[in-house]
């Protein structure tokens, strides 16, 4: 399914399994329902490096509720059933190796994922994840930051087939005050090289920041750690949880709309 065209789009993220598997699902659902255009699911994982400490204590949410590559593949499944939103993955290297490359990639596209950014493979090194995921319909992402060179950024428009991830910070996720002119140049220098989709994330956190990257030209936003937090504020009321990140995405995804009309 192709979600990208003139109209911007608002992606959440989330770590599968957090807080647990039923409630995690319930807020997939939820996010679906208040028209979030793409998903961006997190694989729990002991080490993420890319990640600041709200998404650390979600994947350590998930991991003592028994998450895993399998029950997160089984959750994606599960909502294959539901809806058929472009599901993208953000996950690290180990557990694609401990699976085994190829076979991460073909239950990836057999549990309804349409692509998938490892966090920690470099461009150099993404040889046999590209293989893998041509081989068996997965569209691949990677990562463009403010410090990629000219070089670099030309060697992942050769060979991303998905979107680019372009971070909006130097450092890890989370969320921040506003969004930096360097970002915002960042967005038109390489929207202006490629035809490829453009998400920005990392620090986007307010519907404010939404419009401001919007407007710059890039085809739409991701927001995790602001969504994360808000689970981990309630972790006593379960409905809370989803109730909130309902009423979140249905205000980002306005303003994202109010954005694109504009531009």
């Amino acid at each position: 399914m192709n979600v990208f065209g003139k109209r911007k789009i608002f992606v959440p993220f989330v770590v599968v399994g957090d807080p647990d598997y039923d409630t995690s699902k319930k807020i997939i659902m939820k996010m679906i329902d208040e028209g979030a255009d793409m998903l961006e699911l997190g694989f729990a994982f002991s080490d993420p490096v890319a990640d600041g400490p709200t998404i650390q204590l979600a994947d350590k949410r998930a991991l003592d509720n028994d998450a895993c590559v399998d029950s997160s593949f089984r959750m994606i499944q599960e909502i294959r059933k539901y809806s058929r939103i472009p599901i993208s993955l953000l996950i690290y290297s180990n557990l694609v190796h401990r699976r085994g490359i190829d076979n991460f990639y073909a239950d990836a596209h057999n549990a309804g994922v349409d692509y998938v950014l490892v966090a920690d493979v470099p461009i150099e090194e993404a040889g046999p994840f590209l293989d893998a995921a041509r081989n068996h319909g997965v569209d691949t992402v990677f990562i463009i930051s403010q410090t990629t060179t000219y070089e670099r950024i030309s060697l992942i428009l050769k060979n991303v087939s998905g979107y680019i991830y372009l971070v909006s910070i130097l450092g890890v996720t989370g969320a921040r005050k506003g969004v930096s002119h360097d970002t915002l140049d960042l967005v038109r220098k390489v929207t202006e090289k490629t035809d490829v989709p453009v998400l920005v994330g990392f620090g986007v956190s307010e519907p404010a920041h939404a419009q401001k990257i919007v407007t710059a030209g890039a085809d739409g936003v991701i927001v995790g750690s602001a969504i994360v937090r808000i689970i981990e504020k309630n972790l006593d009321d379960k409905k809370k949880i989803v109730d909130e990140i309902g009423k979140f995405v249905r205000e980002m995804k306005e303003a994202v709309k109010r954005a694109t009309q504009k531009y």
